[in-house]
């Protein structure tokens, strides 16, 4: 079942479907949505991460807006690249599910590829340097897929 938070996020990737960039207004969505506009604050930073590839560019304020933009690569190569770039030392178990769900949606993994990296990916399975050992495995996939996509 459907919570206000998926209607507003998928109202906003509507908006993004049809232009490169949504600016917004705060205030206008809480209103449309009948939410206070620290709702809408929690949607965007919680759906429009980088790691889901979006930038989020955010002015408060009377005349504020938010703008929302999705990442685009040339090619696949240079989306690893800049992961591989951007990437720490350690991944939280948000950002790596984040990162599954891209590399998905990009067409660069199997839906049965992620959920095998997610099962395996978790704090239970691999203990107190969890988000240490996440990273190194990211790091991993994502040279395996950069070099089956030559």
């Amino acid at each position: 079942m459907k919570n206000t938070s998926d209607y507003i996020e998928e109202h906003i990737k509507a908006i993004l479907e049809t232009a490169s960039v949504a600016e917004l207004k705060r205030s206008e969505l809480a209103s449309r949505f009948e939410v206070v506009p620290s709702q809408i604050n929690y949607v965007i930073k919680t759906r429009f991460t980088a790691s889901r590839g979006y930038i989020v560019e955010s002015k408060r304020g009377g005349g504020g807006y938010i703008r929302i933009g999705r990442v685009t690569f040339s090619d696949k190569h240079e989306l690893i690249r800049d992961l591989q770039k951007n990437m720490g030392i350690s991944l939280s178990w948000a950002v790596f599910q984040d990162l599954m769900q891209l590399l998905f949606d990009e067409g660069l993994i199997t839906e049965r590829e992620g959920n095998l990296f997610l099962a395996t990916a978790g704090n239970e399975v691999l203990g107190e340097e969890a988000s240490y050992i996440r990273a190194r495995m990211m790091r991993e996939i994502l040279s395996a897929i950069d070099r089956k996509e030559d």
